[in-house]
């Protein structure tokens, strides 16, 4: 396997990054990616970091900090291209922006059923915390409708 080149995201990444999280079922029911990308867009895109192979986008990972916590977002690795440290050497890059930029620790939120990224984690040195996460939706966005999702997958295939 080529060496993995990792560099902040750019615009033209978009529709290889949504197939891309489409493909690790990162996208669920409630969530727009293309707007999640918007968003993560106006506030440090730089951190907004993709993993290529051969020009080929095969990773992502959102990198945040708000001042107090450093969060990950959306780290997902093509299932092809898994287990050859990919997610591993996007973490280390996560951690070293993080930081960087002053950041005492990383909070992230994991589905308990995803028992697989749960032990990636756990192998690269991240605990479980005795905390409950809530959330609550400010804006109600749109799912990607099924003609973006069709667009996608028929682009995607060669």
């Amino acid at each position: 396997m080529q060496n993995l080149l990792i560099r902040p995201y750019h615009p033209d990444d978009e529709k290889d990054v949504i197939r891309l999280w489409d493909e690790c079922h990162l996208i669920t029911r409630k969530n727009n990616p293309a707007r999640d990308i918007a968003r993560k867009l106006k506030v440090n895109p730089e951190w907004f970091l993709i993993g290529a192979i051969g020009g080929k986008l095969v990773a992502s990972c959102m990198v945040g900090y708000e001042g107090h916590r450093g969060w990950i977002n959306y780290l997902a690795v093509l299932p092809a291209y898994r287990h050859h440290g990919i997610a591993t050497q996007l973490m280390r890059e996560a951690e070293k922006v993080l930081r960087v930029a002053g950041c005492p620790k990383i909070n992230l939120q994991i589905r308990e059923t995803n028992t697989d990224v749960i032990r990636f984690y756990k192998s690269i040195g991240f605990t479980k915390d005795p905390v409950i996460s809530m959330g609550k939706r400010l804006t109600s966005d749109e799912a990607m409708s099924a003609i973006q999702r069709e667009t996608i997958d028929t682009e995607g295939n060669d």
